[in-house]
């Protein structure tokens, strides 16, 4: 029943309110702050990890000698 009473009350405020005028207000502001402070951590945390990037390639290491293929069966030459 409150509820109900509180809705009554201010639907003559929503009639003063300008209907061909609409501003997002302080929600707006608040939440587009909150999303730009978002997106300047996430910069800031991104250029913190990609300054610890090593960027130098490392010379490639030679593997283990590879042993000479020993012949298939049936491909021995003939003399």
């Amino acid at each position: 029943m409150y509820a109900t009473q509180a809705l009554t009350n201010l639907v003559p405020l929503a009639e003063e309110l300008d209907k061909n005028k609409v501003t997002p207000g302080v929600l707006g502001f608040i939440v587009f702050a909150a999303l730009a402070v978002g997106v300047w951590a996430l910069m800031k945390s991104m250029n913190r990890h990609m300054g610890r990037v090593n960027f130098e390639e490392r010379p490639a290491e030679p593997g283990p000698a590879e042993p000479a293929s020993e012949p298939v069966a049936g491909s021995a030459k003939r003399k």
